[in-house]
């Protein structure tokens, strides 16, 4: 890792992840619905994880690790913001959120190679070429961080999760609150992923709009 890259991580108060992995756990942990599906009972250090369609599915993936001390990074979303993270259980305080992280692929490999010098969990949204995927999933596996890309295709990820979405709760007859979500995860992969399993677990919405006031014409009553 650059010195420059080495600076910001220190100033940020991250260590290097593969400094210390004797001391680290092996598996950092996933909600239990999730640790269900994964072939480890939680994300593997090392490992590559591939998630699809759902940013909700890939913010809940990484929340209980951050709760519990790992510092996470996401790469190449700008539409994610600290609040909706935060809404899905991570902590907000150990995520770094990096929304351009090149302006070409060259760049791209190294910010992100840079992030799995110093972060136990990383997920990347841009698009990068088939040699760049293996050499980042390499890199993952050197410095013992959990590589989460997002949207795919990724050749070789260990784990591959996708999301089907159930019917919005918290609606009655027209008036309430979005409450939650029901979601199915399907999760398929290599070795002792390779027989397919799936969970079904609710998410957050966002709160409904309140309703506009509706103006109706007032008649005009005789005498007034």
């Amino acid at each position: 890792m650059s010195r420059s890259a080495t600076a910001t991580l220190v100033a940020l108060g991250v260590g290097a992840a593969g400094e210390s992995a004797m001391a680290q756990p092996q598996v950092l942990p996933v909600r239990g619905e999730l640790a269900d599906v994964l072939p480890w009972g939680g994300l593997r250090r090392g490992s590559t994880v591939l998630v699809r369609e759902s940013t909700s599915l890939l913010l809940t993936l990484m929340a209980q690790a951050t709760a519990e001390g790992c510092w996470a990074a996401v790469a190449g979303l700008p539409r994610c913001g600290a609040l909706a993270a935060a809404e899905l259980g991570v902590a907000v305080h150990r995520l770094a959120l990096v929304p351009r992280p090149g302006r070409d692929r060259s760049e791209v490999e190294r910010t992100v190679a840079a992030l799995l010098d110093g972060f136990d969990v990383v997920s990347l949204a841009t698009p990068v070429t088939p040699a760049t995927a293996r050499k980042l999933s390499a890199r993952a596996r050197h410095r013992k961080a959990v590589l989460l890309p997002f949207g795919g295709p990724w050749p070789g990820a260990d784990v591959e999760l996708r999301a089907t979405f159930g019917p919005w709760h918290g609606l009655a007859r027209g008036h309430g609150l979005l409450a939650d979500r029901t979601v199915t995860v399907h999760a398929t992969g290599r070795g002792a992923a390779a027989r397919e399993r799936t969970t079904t677990l609710p998410l957050p919405g966002r709160p409904s709009p309140a309703p506009r006031p509706v103006l109706r014409p007032v008649q005009a009553v005789a005498g007034c």
